[in-house]
């Protein structure tokens, strides 16, 4: 027990950090911690830093650990698999990939097209934005490990519920007839050697940086303005647990942002600690990555208006059902 708290408190809660950063804003910033100036400076570098660190670190091992496996072995594996096992499968596939939801629709698009059934690519596609490895690392460093749990095992339920409902009814029709008839180019397995394995994690976690880092600093700052600057009673009087319309709030309010997962968790940590439900943060969390409106006019080239408009009303009543327990029980 003892070994996991310190693991806990010095690698995902980088108490460390904090308390370094604590001395950079009192000794030599002179601005006392006690202060909201002092305060949001103090929360911006610590939460910028903890997670550029956690984001590269478990990136580049993630990856290491994909350079194993490469697309045609996941190809071979979901084309053998039905019914629901088969949903769950693509949903644990998403969330072995860091992808966003822009960058998760090429891989759709790609699987689609190999003939994985159109339920399993869509369980990957709903789960691969919500519940990556990397994001986990960071949800557990900002709430612990029992959130953490209960997010994941409501998003992977999201996503195979809705795959197994698309694949059930058939909806073959209502895919962009170009995402069957593009080319396929099978790729012969290569055998990298370890060096190689090394330099791929590096581009992989270089990359992702590029993407999300502005997202990240983005966020720390409404993070640090919502911890320190506006009143509680401000926060809590529209996002309150005990207003039954909160996340509804919190996902009308998700919807036209796009984000990472990376950039809205120190929004949601700032929200938390203003007496937010736990519920309302993550549907907030859900809505921002899972239906951003670029994603959403990304994916309208792919599929067909009625398959769409499924996608949209099920995630959205799924995220407001996840919510609204989450509320209720936490």
């Amino acid at each position: 027990m003892f070994i996991l708290e310190w693991l806990n408190t010095q690698l995902l809660k980088m108490q460390w950090l904090f308390d370094l950063m604590a001395i950079l804003v009192e000794d030599v910033l002179q601005l006392s911690m006690d202060t909201r100036l002092g305060s949001s400076v103090h929360f911006f570098f610590y939460d910028v830093i903890k997670i550029f660190l956690l984001l590269f670190m478990v990136v580049y091992i993630i990856s290491f650990v994909q350079s194993y496996f490469p697309p045609e072995k996941t190809k071979q594996l979901l084309q053998n698999v039905k019914g629901l096992f088969g949903n769950f499968l693509g949903a644990l596939f998403g969330i072995l990939t860091p992808f966003c939801s822009c960058s998760s629709i090429p891989i759709f698009i790609g699987f689609t097209n190999a003939g994985l059934p159109l339920g399993v690519t869509f369980s990957f596609l709903i789960c691969s934005p919500l519940v990556d490895m990397a994001s986990l690392v960071l949800i557990a460093s900002f709430f612990g490990l029992n959130i953490t749990i209960y997010y994941v095992l409501t998003g992977m339920l999201l996503a195979i519920i809705g795959g197994w409902i698309i694949g059930r009814l058939n909806m073959e029709n209502y895919v962009e007839s170009f995402v069957y008839n593009s080319p396929m180019v099978s790729i012969e397995e290569e055998t990298l050697s370890t060096k190689e394995r090394h330099e791929f994690s590096k581009v992989q976690a270089i990359e992702i940086f590029r993407k999300v880092w502005l997202y990240v600093i983005v966020g720390v700052g409404i993070g640090a303005a919502i911890h320190n600057w506006i009143p509680q009673e401000w926060v809590t009087l529209v996002l309150g647990q005990d207003k039954w319309y909160s996340p509804l709030v919190a996902v009308v309010i998700g919807l036209p942002m796009y984000a990472s997962l990376f950039g809205t968790l120190p929004i949601a940590s700032a929200l938390i600690a203003q007496g937010v439900g736990v519920g309302t943060v993550i549907a907030f969390m859900m809505s921002v990555t899972a239906l951003s409106v670029p994603s959403i006019i990304l994916l309208k080239n792919v599929i067909k208006t009625k398959l769409l408009v499924l996608f949209v009303v099920y995630i959205s009543f799924g995220i407001l059902i996840i919510g609204y327990v989450f509320n209720a029980v936490l």
